[in-house]
């Protein structure tokens, strides 16, 4: 299987070199931290409405990646186009007004301890919008009880647990409507019954909203279930890129060495 899974004769956004449907495009990306490389050269197409699974080893810079692409980070060089605009030449107010379009799951849920579920969902409506409490409050317990949360408004995130924590956050994410949805390790330190909960929620968003989402995760078996495509980063590029069952039938042998969890292989332990 080649990494170059995109038909060839696809169409193109005239004037971007970008084809047609690709709501997000990584252009040469390379990103510098501490005097090392952690993303070399990255190229990547993700499609209007399709999820995009970023597997790899710790410390390669999958977080890193996607941090980049809402630019919370500023790389060494390269370009990322959602839509066709590169967001890395923004200034602040169209920046600003791009990531209303991109929802963010944090891996450790990054909920305000001293806010309510219902003010850390709404957190973004209060700040970036003019509507109402009760305007806001009424977007909060629908976007709760997408999520199943459905009368959790007042608690504290300290009276939930980790899963309904998670799920707060995807919550939050989703509450401006987002057209893209990042997802940093969303089922790290979670049970297998709260991981699936957690992967249908995300596929269940994907059909809801028509979102395009980026999940980097560990999980094989959640990355299975819920990608379109799946691609691994090793040692700051991507090496491979495909389809599940593209991505499991691999004969790179470091993807092989990755799906099996074998410590015998070429990465180097």
């Amino acid at each position: 299987m080649m990494i170059t899974t995109e038909k060839t004769n696809d169409k193109q956004q005239s004037g971007t070199g970008i084809k047609n449907g690709v709501k997000i495009a990584v252009r040469n990306l390379t990103i510098v931290l501490g005097g090392r490389t952690i993303i070399d050269g990255v190229d990547l197409d993700i499609y209007q409405g399709k999820t995009l699974a970023v597997m790899g080893l710790s410390g390669m810079g999958k977080s890193t990646m996607i941090r980049a692409i809402i630019r919370l980070l500023e790389p060494e060089k390269g370009e990322i186009f959602i839509d066709g605009e590169d967001i890395l030449k923004m200034k602040q107010s169209r920046l600003d007004q791009a990531r209303k379009k991109i929802g963010m799951v944090f891996q450790k849920a990054a909920l305000f301890d001293s806010l309510t579920i219902a003010e850390n969902v709404g957190f973004s409506l209060k700040e970036h919008t003019r509507m109402k409490p009760a305007e806001i409050r009424k977007i909060v317990s629908e976007k709760l009880k997408i999520v199943d949360l459905e009368g959790k408004e007042d608690h504290l995130p300290s009276e939930l647990s980790g899963g309904m924590q998670k799920r707060a956050s995807l919550a939050r994410a989703i509450c401006n409507t987002p057209e893209v949805v990042l997802y940093d390790e969303p089922t790290t330190g979670l049970d297998p019954i709260m991981c699936n909960i957690i992967n249908k929620l995300i596929m269940d968003l994907q059909k809801r909203f028509n979102v395009t989402s980026i999940v980097v995760t560990h999980d094989l078996q959640s990355a299975f279930m819920i990608a379109d495509e799946i691609a691994m980063l090793h040692n700051g590029k991507i090496i491979e890129k495909g389809t599940p069952e593209e991505f499991q039938n691999s004969k790179n042998p470091i993807v092989q060495q990755f799906i099996q969890g074998s410590t015998q292989g070429p990465i180097a332990l």
